[in-house]
């Protein structure tokens, strides 16, 4: 899906879901779940907790935190040391039908991200190199700025450090709410499908190249 049509002059990437292959599209959220031990019997009650929770990790709570709720709440037996952080990390995969088409991207214009992150997750991620190998221009990391998408705030930030107009910067993202949100303030936004990303990086250099500035 695509909005908002015309020149490009400055490209975000969403990380989970469209840099890197995240829990979208896919079966890894459940088995995280069955790491944890959650069951039919306690799934309604983790899921009350994550609600809770959710709207604060990719802003100011660690993650790990909620590991002892976890165990209380839930009696859930976890090792000690257990890492809900890691929990996530060890499932994400690079995406490598993205990386040619960031490495053409970035020979045009600049390219940075934009994406909302638990606490110290954009670190850890780049050390494990599953992003693309680009230097990225600039990065927007929720958990860094304290506010996350799909709030104006972090949009407007966003717009500011690209230094373009908000109709010449293109947002690739895997959330239909975040790309409207984006759309809503006159951005240009392609919505990834991470279900097939082979497809969607294909349909992303496409339309980035019909809507090249010249």
């Amino acid at each position: 899906m695509r909005y908002n049509l015309g020149v490009i002059s400055f490209v975000y990437l969403d990380v989970g879901g469209v840099a890197n292959i995240d829990f979208s599209g896919n079966t890894k959220w459940d088995e995280l779940r069955a790491e944890l031990g959650i069951t039919p019997e306690n799934r309604a009650a983790f899921d009350r907790i994550w609600d809770e929770y959710f709207p604060k990790v990719c802003i100011d709570y660690e993650i790990n935190d909620l590991v002892p709720i976890l165990r209380r709440e839930l009696g859930l037996s976890l090792p000690d040391g257990y890492s809900l952080l890691d929990g996530f990390l060890k499932r994400f995969e690079p995406n490598p039908s993205i990386w040619p088409v960031t490495e053409a991207m970035k020979r045009q214009v600049p390219v940075g991200l934009l994406t909302n992150m638990y606490i110290g997750m954009f670190d850890a991620i780049l050390k494990t190199g599953m992003l693309p190998p680009v230097k990225w221009d600039v990065v927007i990391d929720s958990s860094i700025e304290g506010c996350q998408k799909p709030e104006v705030e972090i949009f407007e930030l966003a717009q500011a450090k690209a230094g373009v107009p908000a109709g010449q910067i293109l947002f690739a993202d895997n959330s239909r709410e975040h790309v409207e949100a984006a759309a809503a303030l006159g951005w240009q936004t392609f919505l990834y499908d991470s279900s097939n990303p082979q497809q969607s990086s294909n349909d992303l250099l496409e339309f980035f190249q019909a809507h090249l500035r010249t």
